[in-house]
């Protein structure tokens, strides 16, 4: 087997790790947080940070012990049993495709907000085709992504601040008993964070260069979140953020600078269908790996002949995203997608604390904080969003049942 080439310093881990978590949730997720706990979305934010720097860490040493594809799946099969295994992995695929279906609602508020069920709709089907031809994010429209998201949030910063509308009087309206909830919805606008954690066989001195990347990364994109939430919430107030699905552009439309409004569209756009994107490419193959293993349905791990790519599985996932984005709104679909991933990364949590002192295990404090986090988060979400969750989860336990139960049924294999 040929080994990768270790090419990427801090600079380039950064980089990646920008890629992956500068996309469209933050066009999307100051709304519900500003709607659970006014300006109160700012501690907020905070607390979502430490909750993701945590859960990159200990990604990060599991991937150093288990240098395969599949993440917590993996480390949780391997930590914690294969029951642990398979929540993971049912976690990461539901919480992913209600991510899908919130890029999909993002993208049409900001397109075409008179339609937004019918164009996210017709979103997810463009974004499917193009998934079955083989069509892939690479590095460099990844990059183009990262940059116009860039400087799409500067014209928002710049329009809030000097549009004739900031105010320090819009920082009022805080409600304490909403920050946790504000946390564990903008906790969906950091997804993606862990992607640094999978660099382990690309970078030089991974043991050195990974725990340097990630704190920079997520203290990189913080600071970004901040200016561009600090801004909006002196533009607007916390009341005009939570009463659209597209905030940042009524940020925009509420100044002098409207006429800037088509760049805010086009930004949120764009970065909503890259992150679509790539979001069916991770949550299709994750299923096809959980489909081999008999773990989901096998007829979904089929591999298109000419194209290369799990088409019955991207079909499986678009169909189910098609429901959500015809049934939920943005703040549904935020709200149970972090009840997914946050469960995902409670098991990357506990799963680290599996590791021994031999094996570059974490600081126990990290791991710990990491998995309070997560499970504080998840119930402290919106109401409906913790009974999808919880229903899910229960769905998924019986899907494990059934497939032990019929692999138990199974003859020995003969030697």
């Amino acid at each position: 087997m040929t080994a990768l080439v270790r090419r990427l310093g801090v600079t380039d881990a950064v980089v990646v790790g920008l890629g992956a978590m500068l996309g469209a949730g933050v066009f999307a997720a100051f709304a519900p947080a500003a709607q659970a706990a006014g300006t109160g979305l700012l501690i907020g934010l905070g607390i979502a940070a430490v909750v993701a720097f945590c859960n990159a860490t200990s990604s990060a040493r599991l991937a150093a012990v288990h240098p395969e594809s599949g993440g917590t799946y993996v480390y949780a099969r391997e930590r914690l049993g294969r029951f642990w295994g398979f929540q993971a992995g049912w976690s990461f695929v539901v919480g992913k495709t209600a991510s899908c279906a919130a890029m999909a609602l993002t993208f049409a508020s900001y397109a075409a907000p008179g339609q937004t069920r019918l164009v996210g709709v017709l979103a997810v089907v463009a974004v499917t085709a193009l998934s079955y031809r083989g069509v892939q994010r690479s590095t460099r429209v990844s990059l183009l992504i990262v940059v116009l998201t860039l400087v799409t949030l500067a014209v928002v910063v710049v329009a809030a601040l000097t549009g004739g509308t900031a105010s320090t009087a819009n920082l009022t309206g805080v409600d304490p008993g909403g920050v946790l909830q504000s946390a564990g919805l903008l906790f969906f606008a950091f997804a993606g964070y862990a992607r640094i954690a999978t660099l382990g066989e690309e970078v030089v001195d991974p043991r050195r260069t990974i725990p340097r990347a990630i704190p920079l990364a997520l203290g990189i994109v913080l600071v970004v979140y901040l200016v561009v939430g600090v801004s909006a919430l002196l533009a607007v107030g916390p009341d005009a953020l939570a009463a659209t699905a597209a905030p940042l552009r009524a940020v925009v439309e509420a100044g002098s600078f409207a006429d800037l409004s088509p760049v805010v569209q086009v930004g949120a756009a764009v970065a909503s269908l890259g992150a679509l994107l790539a979001l069916v490419l991770g949550v299709s193959r994750t299923t096809l790996a959980m489909a081999r293993r008999r773990e989901l349905p096998p007829f979904l791990a089929a591999v298109d002949a000419r194209h290369g790519v799990p088409y019955r599985a991207e079909l499986a996932v678009a169909a189910v995203v098609i429901v959500l984005v015809a049934t939920l709104d943005v703040r549904g679909a935020i709200g149970f997608s972090s009840f997914g991933v946050l469960t995902y990364y409670a098991l990357t949590n506990a799963s680290a604390l599996r590791l021994g002192p031999d094996e570059g295990r974490p600081p126990r404090w990290v791991s710990v904080l990491g998995l309070v986090g997560c499970v504080v988060l998840a119930v402290t979400l919106p109401l409906p969003s913790i009974l999808g969750g919880l229903a899910v989860a229960l769905a998924g336990a019986t899907v494990w049942a059934v497939h032990r139960r019929s692999t138990d049924r199974l003859p020995p294999r003969n030697n």
